[in-house]
């Protein structure tokens, strides 16, 4: 059984897109109508864009999105997901994938959470931190006896988990991470506590958005970051959407989970097309990835 999985935020790169828009009439349409969606020629920006102009949130979240979208929208009939799972962000466009949102309404709400992130993050100075090498539970132990906020938010793969939370939680996290053998504890630079408490005004501003907005029945399962769980009810993922903002990516167990439900090849959707193939090959080298 063959994963459709579709990469977060930090799978852009300069140019992204530009050889789709000139090659195919069907892509130029979608980059088209994505422009007039969002308000701004963000086309100009994917093709023209310098590295730091694609790490704005609003440009990175659309951005990462439209790609994967026009990949598979691209690979035609050839495109037969029989199940589908998205990092972070990358769970929007696995919903487009198996025809629970429309392009249109995949597009708005990627735009809604791109803003609403970004005003979170404006409202307290917050950042994450990259830990290598070390088991999740030691982290999780850490974390949870640090006396600020601070929260596992990315189980990327086994030994590399992101942790989430103020810069003072983030700051005595790395220090005593270090201490408890981690090989590297690196902050990152990014803008805010994705996956964190701290998020929570960003969950409320997405809420009435996601409500808002038609859910379909799905044309395959879908595994959710909340819970790394198979779903197939509208509704419940609906649920599990406005979760995502607040609670981990639990991206390891959802790799797992879906080699125990009989997945047997992860086909990468968009972006650099290396990111998720990388996390599948911690997990269990011996399953065969590529990019769509």
């Amino acid at each position: 059984m063959k994963a459709y999985v579709f990469p977060g935020q930090a799978s852009q790169f300069e140019g992204m897109g530009k050889d789709l828009y000139e090659s195919s009439e069907e892509a130029k349409e979608l980059f088209e109508q994505a422009n007039e969606i969002l308000g701004f020629r963000i086309s100009d920006v994917m093709f023209e864009g310098t590295a730091e102009d694609l790490k704005q949130t609003k440009v990175t979240q659309p951005a990462v999105f439209l790609h994967s979208i026009v990949k598979a929208r691209l690979a035609g009939d050839n495109f037969k997901p029989e199940v589908v799972a998205g990092h972070s962000l990358g769970e929007i466009s696995a919903l487009v994938a198996n025809h629970v949102l429309s392009f249109e309404d995949g597009l708005k709400l990627v735009q809604q959470r791109a803003n609403a992130m970004q005003t979170a993050c404006e409202m307290q100075e917050s950042t994450m931190a990259a830990i290598l090498g070390l088991d999740d539970e030691i982290v999780e132990n850490i974390c949870a006896n640090i006396d600020d906020v601070v929260v596992p938010a990315n189980y990327n793969c086994p030994g590399q988990l992101v942790i989430s939370g103020s810069m003072s939680g983030i700051e005595k996290a790395v220090e005593a991470l270090k201490e408890a053998g981690a090989r590297r504890a690196i902050v990152l630079q990014v803008g805010g506590a994705f996956h964190s408490p701290l998020m929570k005004p960003a969950e409320e501003q997405l809420k009435s958005a996601i409500e808002a907005t038609t859910f379909n029945t799905p044309s395959c399962p879908i595994y959710q970051n909340v819970d790394a769980v198979a779903e197939t009810d509208p509704e419940r993922i609906k649920e599990k959407l406005i979760q995502q903002l607040t609670s981990p990516v639990r991206w390891t167990q959802t790799m797992q989970n879906m080699i125990d439900g009989g997945v047997s090849e992860f086909i990468e959707v968009g972006g650099t097309g290396k990111v998720i193939q990388g996390f599948v090959k911690k997990v269990d080298r011996r399953f065969p990835t590529s990019a769509l």
